[in-house]
């Protein structure tokens, strides 16, 4: 598998980076984990949006996923699409609300947010906590963490290789759990563990670098990669900690690199 980043900024697109999106190549088969705000974009240089098999959304805030109207827009309204979209709609996984929460986000007005349910070009699986199945050519799991809304991170495994994606979330057991032995933990790293001015973030919401670590090392992976740092944050910091914290290698996640799982 190969993972490569279309976008890494936390909380809302930065200066030099969208946010949270990620392309992952599976064999012949190709998928997205989560769609957050300009990432659209920077996937048409790597594919056409018509050959990914699979979109997996951690959870449903703007930076994971309001680049899927725009998704739905291309699908939907391309003059030359390569296949009958309605007949190849695009399997998307997520959070109990994704089908509705994503019809309301397209919809022409709140009086009408239930009218366009987007079945024409999207084809909507629901996750639920401890699932597996079979996506893309990879093994799926999922667990449901901490964070203020529904949220879930995942575990793919495909040729005895194993990558694990944490979505959004505080400390939590679950995330240790699905990330044991994995070969790469894509983690987020939103903020430092103690702010500048010595404020400690709010608890259950997301992971501190050095927080970050901990779960790499509990977890025992191989390849730490940092992600999600908000963007009035400094990622040097937020790397620092996560060395101190896990003795593994550590790395910090670029927009537009592939990493080699």
């Amino acid at each position: 598998m190969d993972l490569t980043v279309l976008g890494c900024s936390g909380s809302g697109p930065g200066p030099n980076s969208p946010s949270s999106g990620y392309l992952v190549r599976i064999g012949d088969h190709a998928v997205a984990l989560d769609l957050g705000n300009g990432t659209l974009g920077p996937l048409h240089r790597h594919l056409s949006p018509f050959q990914l098999d699979a979109l997996l959304l951690s959870h449903l805030h703007p930076d994971h996923c309001s680049d899927v109207a725009s998704l739905v827009v291309y699908r939907r309204y391309h003059p030359r699409p390569p296949y009958p979209v309605t007949e190849h709609r695009l399997p998307v996984y997520g959070p109990g609300q994704t089908a509705v929460r994503l019809a309301a986000q397209s919809a022409a007005s709140v009086a009408e947010r239930e009218a366009d349910d987007l079945s024409d070009v999207l084809d909507f699986h629901v996750f639920t906590d401890g699932a597996n199945t079979e996506i893309a050519g990879a093994t799926v799991s999922v667990r449901q963490t901490v964070h203020p809304c529904e949220s879930y991170a995942m575990r793919l495994e495909h040729g005895g290789r194993t990558l694990v994606y944490s979505g959004d979330t505080g400390a939590c057991d679950a995330l240790v759990e699905l990330a044991a032995g994995a070969d790469v933990l894509l983690c987020e790293s939103t903020w430092p563990h103690v702010g500048p001015n010595g404020e400690i973030p709010p608890a259950g919401v997301h992971l501190s670098g050095r927080e970050a670590g901990e779960h790499a090392a509990a977890a025992g992976v191989g390849h730490l990669l940092l992600t999600h740092i908000a963007v009035w944050n400094d990622p040097a910091a937020v790397l620092a900690e996560a060395k101190a914290a896990f003795d593994g290698p550590v790395d910090l996640v670029s927009p537009g690199e592939t990493y080699q799982v």
